[in-house]
């Protein structure tokens, strides 16, 4: 059975860089397990994040959340110029309190079913204002270089959550994809702990096995079967992570037999349950 891989990996709490590429390579669908934020700058560039697609355009946002299966298609006609943040939960966590969160603009895009924001007047926008600060930075190789990027992020997301806050932000819609498969994506995600399988979700939706089947992975470039499995795969390894026993996270993400889980958790992530709870327990 295929699946999709992980890309990137994050070896701190929080990574920040500027790349521009000539010729970007064709990638597959794969997730991350941290956050990554994505300022466009500019190219030719459709991302595709859990079945939708985005055409983007110069300065919009694309936030993908750990655990998202995404995948984007660029044309290499023209450079390919983005800002890429790998944020962990942790670093968002270390700057939480009662009176702000950092990770609202997560929250609300997932609310909004959108994973890009677009700055409707960049000339009046304050956050417009701190995305070049933070372009320009990477040209700054002054003492403390890194640590000044940082704190420049740090305002770039103080602004971007007021303006998600004060809806000064296009959640931008796609009409790309069947919505009927949308609401079978969500669906999906929202009861990873229930029966999906294939005559429940027909019966749930009022459609034909078959059709549904073929319009899914015409529609997303996945099986469901593919999806559904992996996506509870993913959130076992999440729920492992907060330390949540094996047997219950086993039933926790849908499984009903642990031998089965246990098996198709080692094949997926290359390590076994108590590899994934020991590695957390360091």
């Amino acid at each position: 059975m295929e699946q999709y891989e992980k890309k990137g990996y994050l070896n701190s709490e929080f990574r920040l860089f500027h790349l521009t590429d000539q010729e970007t390579k064709e990638v597959e669908y794969h997730y991350h397990d941290f956050d990554k934020i994505t300022i466009f700058l500019k190219g030719k560039v459709n991302y595709i994040i859990e079945g939708k697609s985005y055409e983007l355009k110069p300065y919009d946002l694309v936030l993908v959340r750990h655990n998202d299966i995404h995948r984007l298609v660029a044309d290499n006609s023209v450079p390919y110029d983005r800002i890429i943040v790998y944020i962990s939960v942790n670093f968002m966590n270390a700057y939480k309190t009662d009176s702000y969160d950092l990770s609202y603009c997560f929250q609300k895009a997932y609310t909004e079913h959108s994973n890009v924001l677009r700055i409707p007047s960049l000339e009046k926008s304050s956050l417009f204002g701190s995305i070049l600060r933070l372009e320009k930075s990477f040209l700054d190789d002054g003492y403390a270089a890194e640590l000044f990027r940082q704190v420049l992020f740090l305002e770039f997301m103080i602004h971007l959550n007021r303006a998600a806050m004060k809806n000064r932000l296009e959640f931008i819609d796609t009409d790309n994809c069947n919505s009927k498969i949308l609401d079978i994506l969500q669906y999906i995600n929202e009861n990873l702990d229930g029966e999906l399988g294939i005559e429940i979700l027909a019966d749930h939706f009022y459609i034909s096995k078959y059709y549904m089947m073929r319009l899914f992975k015409q529609e997303t470039g996945y099986t469901l079967g593919q999806y559904t499995s992996q996506k509870r795969l993913l959130l076992a390894k999440e729920l492992l992570l907060s330390g949540v026993p094996g047997t219950q996270a086993c039933f926790d993400c849908g499984f009903k037999d642990y031998s089965t889980f246990s098996r198709a958790y080692r094949k997926f992530f290359g390590e076994s349950l108590r590899d994934t709870q020991a590695n957390h327990s360091l």
